[in-house]
């Protein structure tokens, strides 16, 4: 059984260049260097405020990196003005607040179902594969492919809070919600990918819960999952080990989760 694509955020390497201005460190040789460490996909959100990416680092990436972009956004005129100008391979649709320090909860698909599924058909008719950032809901997920997309990434930080939280009941309450929204976006046609505040165990002390098994073992095991992206937590990892080592580790934890699920399977 494959293990899933690995999608890296280069987000919080652009968070850290823009702490002090100026060019360095470079997001995109960050980005080219985790490519050749074996990332899948650069994952890359361009926010309203430009906290992080800047629209010169998008086109930079279009020009650079050799495998393909998910490009995420909010479902605003202007993020898909310049998605249909860039033309990434893979789109992300995402919720965005300004105040929030990081994306949390997913995107509202029956609430915005007509603006959603109009933006799925401008990116669709660019070439883009759209993906909807969602929670493990199944009326979202239902108006996601009724919307018109392609696939949908389940938003797994409320796993991954339970997890730092050392919060086993919930862990298992969210893993097995996780699970049945992915099965039931399969039988809805949908691609089905994770993400979010995913980690590794040796962030967590030594007494984590679920037998010391990483959030990002646990979500990998899932069968349904065809992409996991990681950002801050591969990010934060790479201060201590390099970003060649963080790519190795993370890649190496969902092979192992897989190949152990599938042997129980």
């Amino acid at each position: 059984m494959d293990a899933p694509l690995l999608g890296v955020n280069i987000d919080h390497v652009a968070t850290l260049r823009n702490a002090r201005g100026g060019y360095f460190p470079d997001p995109i040789a960050a980005a080219q260097l985790a490519v050749e460490a074996g990332a899948d996909i650069i994952t890359f959100h361009l926010r309203e405020d430009r906290r992080h990416i800047k629209d010169e680092d998008v086109v930079r990436l279009k020009a650079e990196i050799q495998v393909p972009l998910n490009f995420e956004a909010a479902v605003t005129d202007e993020m898909l003005d310049i998605i249909e100008h860039t033309r990434p391979e893979h789109v992300c649709l995402v919720p965005e607040r300004r105040q929030e320090v990081t994306t949390e909860g997913g995107l509202d698909v029956v609430g915005q179902f007509a603006r959603v599924q109009g933006a799925c058909s401008r990116l669709a008719q660019a070439g883009c594969r759209v993906s909807l950032f969602i929670g493990a809901d199944p009326a979202q997920i239902d108006a996601s492919a009724k919307a018109g997309a392609t696939c949908v990434e389940l938003h797994t930080g409320p796993l991954a809070h339970a997890w730092w939280d050392k919060d086993e009941a919930r862990v298992q309450a969210e893993l097995a919600r996780l699970r049945t929204g992915l099965q039931h976006a399969r039988a809805q046609g949908l691609r089905t990918h994770a993400g979010h505040g995913l980690a590794l165990s040796n962030a967590l002390s030594a007494s984590a819960v679920s037998g010391g098994v990483s959030s990002t073992a646990l979500v990998a095991a899932l069968p349904e999952v065809a992409e996991l992206h990681i950002g801050h937590a591969l990010i934060g990892h790479s201060v201590f080990v390099g970003m060649r080592q963080a790519i190795a580790d993370f890649k190496a934890e969902a092979i192992r989760a897989r190949r152990a699920a599938a042997m129980v399977g």
